[in-house]
């Protein structure tokens, strides 16, 4: 890329021109499935605080604000225009190329997405600019948090904006904000004056953001997984109302509802929008308009702004009648000299601080611990981001420039790595205040927009990589809280999904067995964190990985945060041991590793495995081996650990330094005798077979997960080395190369020659991005960089050249589908950083 003179982003940004959509983008692989389009930019807001996303259209139109929840509509009204006045001419557009999105505003002009051709305008700057085809109109560029419009060919100014929310890593504050940045980069490059009006326009939608429904049904879907209704409150605003607010340094308009906090606690949709920019002063003047129709031609705001860059200042807050809806809109204009530079910083601020759950079940937010409770806040926030954004920017940028300096790492990689922390605010986010349980709050991602469970424990394994390495306080968090619900039972029986997708009749199941690892931590329908397992596609009581998965991953957070906080692992310690226990009574014969039963019972769960399984098998020793040296830990620093160990004893009539002793024992005969048993049982010279019972010939893609894991922890090898590299080289040729040539990544499942084995079959002939990431790690850890490379960047590819970009789904097909959009486990991108630096 070349950088454009307006403003300084990064070199390797993705981007787009304006406006420029796909011929054939990827598709959704069922109906049922979410399936947006591909008009989707990076999101807006900070972790836990509700998001707003704005494509490269011009276009708000995602909106996460309740949280867990998803709404994808364009809100025309919600809009940046600008003016535009020079020697010659004179113009006003709305910044989205798409008008057509509502039958509203029709007074309004929009910004085009291309030119007929460059001659016909001949007045325009002829500045260095970001693509040589003179038509487009400029270049929309994202490096999460970070992403800028630069807008090219329309006017004489060379213009660009700057929008991001401060997420930054290590950051437990900031980085929880309601709060988008939009910093305006204006430049005269003529010899003559110009005058430039840039406008915020924002429909009051406070209250919208909510369920109408208190106690919606759950059903299941056409692929197993439950769902319900929701039914948002949109376009309900009666009673709402907008304030222009003024202060020496800042002004601008807080949009609120009927909610009184002198009256009543507020409830979730009470709050307030705030749009702000700095104040006036003797080179820039601030017009305004608190009351006009959104959904009308939009003619009180258009008739100024378009004649002049001006409003008509008008201050009313008159409630919106039954019915009605409303918007205010904020103006700032300047005039600049010929070769003058000046920016302008506006914000978009909210505060609605309560999330409910299932009726009844209210947490506050996280920011709502620096900004208070009531829901009055929006302007607070808005000025506290006016004061201290510069130093945000530089925070972001020392973060980020690092990691894009390191010449050895591909651009495109430098790209993938940074958007795909896009989830992490447009997951459906959870962060709530802090509790003395839980210091930094409780924190929760959504597997996916489909299936809508947070924190699902097996995709985690390898999708929490990137919130480990940057806000590891929030990883254990997340642990913590999978640590308090091992123990617990929910037996009330439900059916299970799978059984419905196959035509069969489906057991009844408890809904979580006591010690048995739950597959997540609820839903936002319920009481996520207290009421897991929310998924009920397959019975997670039964999985013979998620107790491996947790093992492993508190181990891990443990050596990746300096393997010094000792309380973690004690408080964790009971879990591990519940849990490991509960799983080896699936160990049938006796040979030290729990059988698969010969249904989907783990991460691939369409995917059955009989007998001994390569996959969690090996996941079973490697989390033993990490049991084993949690253990040893907490023996080596009992005094530090004993005030921290959770309240479900193991053996409480036991000293607790005897019973980890005892503990580390059985865990060793156990890992002894499954060592034994697991490389003779699986191994045919070539690479790991699937199970011991289904003789099955294919190669499956992440059979060397748990020997990977081994050797990030430092743990001992599960498998002989030299098999481990012959079998990751097989993996490499059949579920990559021989699999369509490489093109779309590595295969979860194929025979050597890279067919199906079944061509009907769902999982092994998807490409999961995630366990891509993860495999590419192990090839990188195994020293085949070159080959990871490879598969790296047809990932890439695939997602970011298909209209997939900000919504990188669990698993695409070659027939250009996708399943499951929005997918948590793509962010172990960041596993594939990590491996790649290490020493």
């Amino acid at each position: 890329m070349t950088s454009s003179s307006t403003v300084p982003f990064p070199e390797f940004t993705w981007n787009r021109a304006i406006g420029k959509g796909w011929d054939q983008p990827y598709r959704v692989r069922y109906a049922s499935n979410l399936d947006d389009g591909p008009w989707h930019g990076m999101p807006l807001g900070g972790f836990g605080a509700g998001c707003m996303g704005r494509s490269h259209r011009g276009d708000f139109n995602l909106w996460h604000i309740d949280g867990g929840e998803h709404v994808f509509q364009p809100m025309p009204a919600c809009q940046f225009s600008i003016f535009e006045e020079t020697h010659e001419s004179r113009q006003a557009l709305a910044l989205c190329t798409d008008g057509s999105l509502s039958e509203a505003l029709s007074d309004w002009a929009w910004y085009p997405s291309t030119l007929a051709s460059s001659s016909e305008h001949s007045s325009v700057s002829t500045s260095e600019q970001t693509l040589s085809d003179r038509s487009s109109t400029g270049t929309y560029h994202a490096l999460y948090p970070r992403s800028w419009f630069v807008y090219q060919n329309v006017f004489a100014a060379d213009i660009s904006c700057e929008q991001f929310s401060p997420i930054v890593p290590n950051n437990y504050r900031e980085t929880s904000y309601p709060v988008a940045v939009f910093e305006w980069t204006l430049r005269n490059p003529s010899d003559r004056p110009m005058t430039l009006s840039i406008l915020l326009s924002w429909e009051n939608m406070a209250g919208w953001f909510t369920n109408t429904l208190k106690a919606p049904d759950i059903t299941l879907r056409d692929d197993g997984s439950p769902v319900y209704d929701y039914h948002p409150n949109l376009g309900h605003s009666d009673g709402n109302h907008n304030e222009w607010v003024e202060t020496p340094t800042t002004c601008g308009c807080v949009l609120g509802n009927r909610y009184s906090a002198s009256a009543s606690p507020p409830e979730e949709g009470d709050g307030q929008w705030a749009i702000a920019t700095q104040a006036s002063d003797e080179t820039t003047d601030v017009f305004y308009h608190t009351r006009w129709n959104p959904v009308g031609t939009g003619e009180e705001v258009w008739h100024s702004f378009s004649k002049d860059g001006s409003l008509s200042n008008v201050t009313s807050s008159a409630p919106a009648a039954e019915g009605e809806r409303i918007a205010a809109a904020l103006a700032v204009r300047v005039t600049l000299a010929p070769g003058e530079t000046r920016t302008l910083p506006f914000v978009i601020t909210w505060d609605f601080p309560v999330t409910e759950f299932a009726a009844g079940v209210h947490y506050h937010r996280r920011y709502t611990d620096f900004f208070g409770t009531e829901g009055t806040h929006a302007w607070a926030i808005a000025q506290a981001a006016l004061t201290d954004y510069p130093q945000w920017q530089q925070q972001i940028r020392d973060w980020q420039q690092p990691i894009l300096n390191q010449s050895d790492l591909p651009p495109w990689f430098k790209m993938a790595l940074f958007n795909e922390l896009y989830d992490l605010t447009n997951g459906g986010t959870l962060w709530s205040s802090a509790t003395d349980a839980d210091p930094v709050g409780q924190f929760g991602v959504l597997e996916c927009l489909d299936y809508c469970w947070y924190e699902s424990l097996d995709v985690r394994l390898y999708g929490s990589f990137a919130l480990l390495m940057l806000w590891p306080q929030l990883d254990k968090a997340v642990l913590r809280a999978f640590a308090r619900a091992i123990p617990k039972a929910d037996e009330r029986q439900r059916v299970i999904g799978y059984y419905f997708t196959i035509g069969a009749e489906s057991p009844l199941a408890d809904r979580k067995t006591a010690n048995a690892t739950p597959h997540d931590l609820g839903a936002p329908n319920e009481h996520p964190w207290e009421k897991t397992n929310y998924t009920a596609y397959q019975d997670c009581n039964l999985w013979k990985d998620l107790a491996s998965d947790f093992v492993l991953q508190v181990y891990r957070d443990f050596v990746f945060t300096g393997r010094t906080d000792v309380s973690f692992l004690a408080e964790c310690w009971d879990a591990v041991e519940r849990s490991l226990h509960y799983l080896k009574a699936f160990d049938l014969d006796g040979d030290g590793i729990p059988e698969n039963s010969g249904a989907p019972d783990q991460t691939f769960d369409d995917w059955r495995m009989q007998g001994v399984s390569a996959y969690c098998g090996g996941l079973w020793l490697a989390a033993l081996e990490a049991a084993i040296a949690i253990g040893t830990v907490l023996l080596e620093h009992m005094d530090t650990a004993s005030p921290y160990f959770s309240k479900y004893p193991m053996q409480a009539s036991l000293d607790r330094t005897v019973a980890i002793k005892e503990a580390i024992a059985t865990f060793q005969s156990w890992l002894d005798a499954g060592r034994t048993n697991y490389h003779p049982a699986l191994w045919n010279g070539q690479y790991y077979r699937l199970d011991t019972g289904s003789q099955s010939q294919v190669v499956m893609a992440d059979q060397l997960c748990g020997q990977f894991y081994a050797q990030l922890l430092g743990l001992p090898d599960i498998v002989p080395p030299d098999c481990a590299e012959t079998a990751l080289m097989s993996v490499y040729q059949s579920c990559f190369l021989n699999f369509h040539d490489g093109q779309f990544g590595i295969a979860n499942g194929v025979l050597p020659d890279g067919s199906p084995v079944n061509p009907d079959d769902t999982h092994p002939l998807e490409v999961w991005t995630g366990i891509n990431f993860g495999i590419i790690a192990y090839l990188i850890q195994m020293d085949h960089r070159d080959e990871a490379t490879r598969v790296l960047h047809s990932v890439i590819h695939q997602i970011y050249e298909n209209g997939l970009q900000f919504r990188t789904p669990e698993a695409i097909t070659t027939v250009g589908t996708f399943r499951a959009c929005h997918y948590l486990r793509a962010m172990a991108i960041w596993l594939v950083y990590q491996v790649w630096v290490s020493p």
